[in-house]
């Protein structure tokens, strides 16, 4: 007996032209490269998750590289805040 599949998987390629610096303390920066390093993921790689978890959660919905850029109001509540947008 024998089976034969089809799979196609489309994958979208983002953009990744966009620079984001941030200053954080050197020590915190050389734990979190020996913490990618050892999950042999880039910090770059992981920032770029963290980014796309932060919009799913806090969008609702998932990340989908053909999106436009988030609109002008903030969805849910403010993390810092306690506000939530729209009331």
């Amino acid at each position: 007996m024998s089976y034969t599949f089809n799979v196609s998987i489309t994958v979208t390629i983002e953009n990744r032209t966009a620079r984001l610096t941030i200053l954080i303390d050197p020590r915190k920066k050389a734990v979190f490269e020996r913490l990618c390093d050892a999950e042999d993921s880039t910090p770059s790689q992981v920032v770029r998750r963290l980014i796309r978890e932060y919009i799913e959660r806090t969008t609702g919905r998932p990340w989908h590289a053909e999106e436009e850029a988030m609109p002008e109001q903030p969805f849910g509540e403010h993390p810092r805040s306690g506000h939530v947008s729209g009331q």
